[in-house]
């Protein structure tokens, strides 16, 4: 859990350092924000890949893993947003669009992934690691 929250963590910290070295103070605050969102929510996302209600896509997202409950919906919206925030944010500051960005991030996501959870190939199937 620990290599998946830093590996998290690393990506939003690049992304912010990125906007900042631009001089896009208000975007790097943003994403200030979002970061902290994420950390908060880290512990709720883990949870979810531990119970298998919820993979890692081939485009970077959490995605449930069948119906969801309210809450669990929730939170897979949340980070979702977020994600595509800190991966929009990325590609504007490397020229790749944000969905680069998301399916590079799958690759990462899918190695960082523990035994047991679900990820997505690039060719759409869905495995357990």
């Amino acid at each position: 859990m620990k290599m998946k929250t830093s590996a998290l963590l690393r990506l939003g910290f690049l992304a912010a350092a990125l906007l900042a070295g631009t001089g896009a103070a208000r975007a790097a605050e943003d994403l200030g924000a979002v970061r902290s969102r994420m950390e908060k929510r880290i512990g709720s996302v883990n949870a979810l890949k531990d119970r298998g209600a919820a993979g890692e896509n081939n485009r970077g997202l959490l995605e449930g893993r069948g119906a969801l409950g309210g809450a669990d919906q929730q939170v897979v919206n949340d980070e979702n947003s977020d994600r595509r925030k800190v991966y929009a944010a990325l590609g504007a500051q490397t020229g790749a669009s944000a969905d680069e960005v998301g399916r590079k991030r799958a690759a990462q996501l899918a190695d960082l992934a523990r035994p047991g959870h679900w990820v997505q190939t690039a060719g759409g199937e869905w495995r357990r690691k």
